[in-house]
This record gives C-alpha cells, structure tokens and sequence, in this order.
C-alpha cells in the first residue's frame, strides 16, 4: 500500500547571506577594474609619447640619409620638432608663437605632448637630467653617415614616468623602462 505523506519543500531562491557576498565579490572585481583603467591610462600615454619620439628619432636619421645634410629632433616645453639642423635651436621672436609645422612636410614634423607631461633630456656620458622647461631648447643632432649622439629621455606624467635610451648607430630605443603608477 502506498501512503500518502505530505513533505514540505523548502522555497526556492537564495538567502540575504548569498546576495551579500555575490555583491561584494563583484564590488571587489569591479573596484579593480577601475583601479587598472587609471592605471593604464598614464601608461597609455606615456607609451604613446616614446613611440612618437621615436618615430621622429627614426625618420630624422632616415632623412639625414637620404638628403645628405644634418636633421635635428628639438626638444622645446610641451613639444618636440623634427627639422633641419640649421634651423633646430633658433629662439623665437617674443611674442610671437612658435610657427605650426605643417604636418605633410617631410623636413618638418612635430608631436605636442599631452599637457602636464615634463620630459627631461641625459646626454651622453652626463648624469644629471636636463628639464625641457621654458626659454630652453634641447638639440638632438643626426648626421649623414647615420649617427646620431646616445641620448636618454624621461616622460613624466603626475607620479609615472618612463625613460628611454636611444641607439647611436639605429636611432632606435635601445633600453627602456616604465613606472606607472
């Protein structure tokens, strides 16, 4: 004979303990994820300043070359221009802004850095870091036969920086190094 017996089930869902910690845990996973955009967002930028540097380092000395005549990368506050050495270095007339360097030229390119970034120049067999700061203009000389001076350069960005040491023979960063922080 089959009997008849009643059981209770218990209801189903989830209790306040579970919905507590599923939200915390995603609190937890969301708070770093946040935390790695800031981060990366400095490290975006300064990476994006090396790379620009060092396209024009690369076509200053491919230009060099190819023309027979010294290029220069200067380094002035906020900004860094590739044009012919004879020109790189003159001050400007006060007053009077620096001229915008057309983009479609080949003698003459430039690349703005984001604003807030302070970049400082070493020079070869030098161990203090000179600041691109105003009224001061850093040149860096490439010559025909594809030389140019071992040079290192910092970016810094409020606490990050990034410093890059650049090959004589290729123009190419040779060592670099990132603190993002």
């Amino acid at each position: 004979m089959i009997s008849a017996v009643r059981t209770n089930k218990p209801a189903a869902g989830f209790t306040l303990i579970e919905i507590v910690l599923v939200l915390a845990i995603a609190s937890v996973v969301l708070g770093g994820a946040v935390g790695m955009m800031v981060y990366s967002s400095d490290e975006r930028v300064l990476r994006n300043a090396s790379g620009e540097v060092e396209l024009l380092a690369k076509r200053a000395r491919t230009l060099a070359i190819l023309k027979q005549t010294p290029y220069a990368l200067e380094f002035r506050e906020g900004v860094v221009r590739l044009l012919p050495l004879a020109q790189a270095g003159v001050q400007e007339k006060r007053g009077r802004k620096a001229e915008t360097l057309t983009e479609g030229s080949d003698d003459s390119r430039q690349y703005n850095f984001e604003n807030g970034m302070a970049v400082s120049i070493l020079r070869w067999n030098t161990e203090t870091w000179l600041p691109t700061v105003k009224e001061t203009v850093h040149v860096w000389r490439f010559d025909p036969d594809g030389l140019c001076e071992p040079l290192s350069v910092r970016y810094s960005l409020d606490k990050s920086t990034a410093e890059d040491t650049y090959h004589p023979l290729t123009a190419t960063i040779r060592d670099s190094a990132l603190d993002a922080r």
